[in-house]
């Protein structure tokens, strides 16, 4: 297929990557020009010259209106555009109604995958009218992993989006628990390789992960994790995820917990968030603080990557 692709970050360029490396013809677009293929929306658009024009933005939250408005400008009848990004998924559905009134096709679509995605896959998890879903399958079966699984059509306008906000919080929880009994280990003196009991647990446990493998990774980097100071982000769907469960009723006390031990850790240099700052960057690339750097951020690049549980 040819496609538009907006965004060409961590996950946006890699993504870009995969679906080349599958055949498809994309032509990126991001606002720093190094990035970019075209240097405009509009001439992206131009030269996307096959039926559907589909164009997928990988944007952060907080400018994918403004994006997909000025898109909406340039594009026809019969048209897609996928938001990809972590977008709040109450947007979905208005979004949907207002490109409908133009004729635009519009998919929301959560990406899990992080920058490892480029060659084992990303989960993907998808909203909107199944017809359109079926115009741009092409795209899915190329970006998600091989075998049976990582796709779901999760069901109407917003499903997608809710489906990778309850993903990310989940997220949160399982990390919290790693990174509690990483601490609880460290403290603990007659445990004398902690990196090494996370590392037997790989094989034959029953709470062996990807985020396990990757723990293990970012300690074989950093056995005790002195280079990193106990400081952890929240990207905000945490938050959605515990402001859903409020306005549904649904107790969510480990993802809430979670959340709010992010929080804790940016008062104290928390034991604990210096493995979830470690497994953050690890599978997202994400900006992680150095000790000796003092209190800015600094952009780290994950180590070599793990092998993938399916091909241990």
């Amino acid at each position: 297929m040819q496609m538009g692709l907006v965004g060409l970050g961590k996950m946006g360029g890699n993504m870009r990557e995969r679906l080349r490396r599958a055949g498809h013809t994309v032509i990126g677009y991001d606002t720093d020009p190094q990035l970019s293929d075209a240097d405009s929306l509009a001439a992206m658009v131009e030269r996307i010259d096959r039926e559907p024009q589909v164009v997928w933005v990988m944007v952060p939250d907080t400018v994918v209106d403004p994006v997909i408005e000025e898109l909406s400008g340039l594009l026809g009848e019969g048209d897609v555009i996928i938001d990809g990004g972590n977008s709040r998924w109450v947007h979905d559905a208005p979004r949907a109604h207002r490109l409908a009134e133009r004729g635009i096709e519009y998919l929301d679509c959560g990406v899990s995958g992080g920058v490892w995605g480029i060659t084992q896959g990303y989960a993907l998890m998808v909203g909107g009218d199944g017809t359109t879903v079926a115009k741009v399958q092409p795209i899915f079966d190329s970006l998600k992993p091989a075998g049976e699984f990582g796709f779901v059509h999760a069901g109407d306008h917003g499903a997608g989006h809710f489906a990778k906000m309850v993903h990310n919080g989940i997220e949160y929880a399982i990390m919290q628990a790693y990174a509690e009994g990483w601490e609880l280990m460290e403290a603990a003196g007659h445990v004398t390789s902690v990196r090494e009991t996370f590392n037997s647990w790989r094989e034959g446990s029953v709470i062996k992960s990807w985020l396990l493998d990757l723990a293990v990774n970012a300690l074989d980097e950093d056995e005790h994790l002195e280079r990193l100071a106990g400081y952890a982000e929240d990207s905000g769907e945490g938050r959605w995820t515990v402001e859903s469960a409020l306005d549904l009723a649904v107790p969510v006390p480990a993802i809430a917990n979670a959340l709010f031990a992010r929080f804790t850790s940016r008062q104290d240099d928390s034991p604990a968030m210096k493995m979830i700052a470690a497994m953050r960057n690890q599978f997202g690339g994400h900006a992680v603080r150095d000790v000796a750097a003092g209190p800015e951020h600094l952009e780290a690049e994950p180590g070599e990557e793990p092998a993938h549980p399916t091909e241990q």
